[in-house]
C-alpha cells in the first residue's frame, strides 16, 4: 500500500516539481523516508530554514516554476518566514509543505504545538490548507501546485499531519493544467496608448514578468518612438541586464532620489509594477512618491499577461519595427589601490563572465555595482525584493541549482550575510558554483543612514552600538573554511581582483570577503540629511546630477 507521504512525492514529481529545500523534523519522518522511492525529485538539505525558503525563492526565479520546501511545524515554519516573505513580494511560485502533528495528538497540546495556519497566512494569503486524510492529501497538493503557477504567482503553503504522512491507502494525483493568461482589455490599451500619443511627459514604470528581454525591448521601443521615460522598480525580482539589452533605469531606494526621478512626469504607465511608495514614514514628508497632478495608469492586473500586454501597446503606437536602443559593451578598468566598495564593484562589472547570475543584497556598499556592470556581458540580476536581508546567499544557492552552467556571484552585506550563513554548507555539500562577496565594513551602515533621516534624536554611544559590527570584527573568510568553502580576505583591490579570478576560473564555492571602511560613514553621512532635504530647492537639473552622484 502507498503511503501518504509516497503518493505526495509522486504528485510533485509528475507535476514537475523536480527540488525540494528541506530542514525536516520529526513530523516529517515518513515524507523524508518516501524521499528514497522517489528519484526525479531532489532533496537538498539546508541547515536554518530560513535557507531553504530563500533558495526555494532563488530556484523560481531562475527556472519560472516552483520547487519545494519542507520546513518543521510552526516553530520552522516561522524561522523561514523572512524569505518567504520576500518571495511572495517578488510573486514567484514556492510550494510550502509544513509538517505537523498527527492530528490525533493536536488534543494534547504538546510543546511545539502551534497555529500554523495563522502563521502561514502572512505568506500564502492565496493559499493555505491542512491534510486531513491520506486520500485527500494529493487532491490538496494538486491544488496548491496549480496555485503556486496561476498567475499571480504565489507561496503556496499545504500543511502535512504526521498520520495523513505516514497512512496508507493514498493515490497520486495529477495537476490541472494553467489556463493561458489573457492580455490587458483593448479599451485600457487604447486608453493608455491615448495618453502617450498626447505628448505630455511619460513615463513607464516596469516590473515583474517584463524585466526580460522581450518585456524590454518593447517598452524601449515604446520610450523611443513617444520620447517616453523609461524605469524599472527599485528591487525587481529578475532583470536581464548588460550588453546588447536595452538599459533601464531603476528607481533609487532614497524617497527623496525618487521624487527627483519622477519630476514632471504627467503620464505612468505601470506594467507590472506596483506605484511609488517610499519603504518607510519620515516625519514631514510623504509616503506616496507620484507627483502632484500626474496620472497613474495600470496596463495590467496580476492575472493578466504583461509582456503581451506590452507587445501589444507597442503595436496600437506604431513602434513594433522601432529600433530600441541597445546598452554598448563597456566594461570598466581594473581597479587598485586599498580595497573599498567602490573599487569591489569595479573589479566584478571588470570581470564579470557571460549569462552569469548577480544577486545584489550589497545595501550601501553596492551603490555603484549597476553603473559598473551595466555594459559587461549579458547577466541576470536578483534583488532583495522583499527588503527582508538574509536572501542572497540562500537566493544564489537555489539560482545555482536551477542553472547549474552559469556562474553565480552572490554580493552581500556583513550584517545580511550573518542572517544565513549557514548558505555556506549546503554550497559546499551541494559543490555549487557560486562567488559569495561579503562587504565587511563592520556596521549595519544602512541604519546609520536612517538613524539620520527618520529624525532621532541626536545619537549618543549606547545608539551607535547597536548598529555596530566592529567588536568584535567578523572573519567571514574563516567561517567559508570552517563549513567547507574556499574562503579569502583581501583588503586591497589587486588581492581581490586575484581572489575574484581564482573564484571564477575554479569550480565549487568560493567566498571573498572585501576588508572596507563604510560607503556611506563619517562627513558623508553627515551631509547627505541636509542634502537630501536641500533637493526640493535646487534647479532641476542639478537635482538630477547629485542624484546620479548618490545613486548612479
Amino acid at each position: 500500500m502507498t503511503t501518504g507521504a509516497q503518493a505526495l512525492l509522486k504528485t510533485l514529481a509528475d507535476a514537475g516539481i523536480e527540488v525540494c529545500f528541506s530542514n525536516p523534523g520529526t513530523s516529517e519522518m515518513h515524507f523524508v523516508a518516501a524521499l528514497d522511492h522517489e528519484p526525479r525529485l531532489r532533496a537538498v538539505l539546508t541547515l536554518f530554514e530560513g535557507v531553504a525558503s530563500g533558495a526555494a525563492d532563488g530556484y523560481a526565479r531562475m527556472s519560472g516554476k516552483p520547487a519545494a520546501t519542507l520546513l518543521h511545524l510552526g516553530c520552522g515554519l516561522g524561522n523561514a518566514l523572512a524569505n518567504l516573505h520576500n518571495a511572495r513580494r517578488a510573486r514567484v511560485p514556492l510550494i510550502n509543505i509544513v509538517g505537523d502533528h498527527a492530528t490525533t495528538h493536536v488534543r494534547f497540546d504538546a510543546q511545539l504545538q502551534s497555529d500554523i495556519e495563522t502563521v502561514a497566512r502572512n505568506v500564502s494569503p492565496g493559499f493555505v490548507r491542512t491534510s486531513r486524510s491520506s486520500a485527500e492529501l494529493c487532491h490538496d497538493a494538486a491544488d496548491a501546485i496549480a496555485a503556486a503557477r496561476g498567475l499571480p504567482h504565489q507561496v503556496a503553503t499545504l500543511i502535512l499531519p504526521a498520520d495523513v504522512s505516514w497512512s496508507e491507502g493514498a493515490s497520486a494525483c495529477s495537476v490541472s493544467a494553467v489556463p493561458a493568461a489573457a492580455r490587458a482589455a483593448a479599451g485600457t490599451i487604447e486608453s493608455i496608448a491615448a495618453a502617450i500619443r498626447s505628448g505630455a511627459p511619460g513615463a513607464l514604470l516596469l516590473g515583474g514578468s517584463v524585466l526580460r528581454e522581450e518585456g524590454l525591448t518593447a517598452a524601449a521601443r515604446i520610450a523611443q518612438r513617444h520620447g517616453l521615460r523609461l524605469l524599472a522598480e527599485t528591487f525587481p525580482t529578475r532583470l536581464e541586464r548588460g550588453a546588447g539589452l536595452p538599459a533601464i533605469e531603476r528607481l533609487a531606494y532614497l524617497a527623496e532620489l525618487v521624487q527627483v526621478q519622477l519630476a514632471g512626469i504627467e503620464h505612468l504607465i505601470l506594467v507590472d509594477a506596483k506605484s511609488p511608495v517610499s519603504f518607510f514614514a519620515y516625519p514631514g514628508r510623504p509616503s506616496e512618491l507620484v507627483p502632484a497632478g500626474c496620472h497613474v495608469h495600470r496596463l495590467v492586473e496580476a492575472d493578466e499577461d504583461a509582456p503581451a500586454s506590452l507587445i501589444a501597446l507597442a503595436d496600437a503606437l506604431g513602434a513594433t519595427h522601432t529600433a530600441p536602443p541597445l546598452q554598448a559593451v563597456q566594461r570598466p578598468s581594473c581597479p587598485r589601490g586599498r580595497l573599498n566598495a567602490a573599487k569591489v564593484c569595479k573589479a566584478v562589472g571588470h570581470l564579470l563572465p557571460e549569462h552569469a547570475i548577480l544577486i545584489d543584497e550589497a545595501i550601501t556598499s553596492g551603490l555603484m555595482l549597476g553603473a559598473m556592470t551595466a555594459g559587461a556581458p549579458r547577466h541576470d540580476l536578483l534583488t532583495l525584493t522583499g527588503g527582508a536581508i538574509g536572501q542572497a546567499l540562500p537566493n544564489a544557492i537555489g539560482a545555482a541549482i536551477a542553472c547549474p552552467d552559469r556562474p553565480v556571484l552572490a554580493l552581500v552585506g556583513d550584517g545580511a550575510a550573518m542572517y544565513t550563513i549557514q548558505s555556506l554548507w549546503t554550497m559546499a555539500r551541494e559543490r555549487l558554483d557560486v562567488t559569495a562577496i561579503v562587504f565587511n565594513n563592520a556596521a549595519y551602515s544602512v541604519l546609520n543612514v536612517e538613524l539620520d533621516r527618520v529624525g532621532a534624536q541626536p545619537a549618543g554611544q549606547a545608539a551607535r552600538a547597536q548598529l555596530d559590527l566592529g567588536e568584535p570584527r567578523l572573519d567571514f573568510a574563516r567561517l567559508a573554511q570552517g563549513m567547507g568553502v574556499h574562503g579569502v580576505r583581501a583588503d586591497t583591490a589587486e588581492a581581490f581582483v586575484k581572489a575574484l579570478r581564482y573564484a571564477l576560473d575554479m569550480p565549487g564555492p568560493h567566498l571573498i570577503e572585501a576588508m572596507i571602511p563604510e560607503s556611506l560613514g563619517g562627513a558623508k553621512r553627515k551631509v547627505l540629511p541636509w542634502l537630501l532635504r536641500s533637493l526640493p530647492r535646487l534647479p532641476r537639473s542639478l537635482q538630477r546630477t547629485l542624484k546620479a552622484r548618490i545613486a548612479p
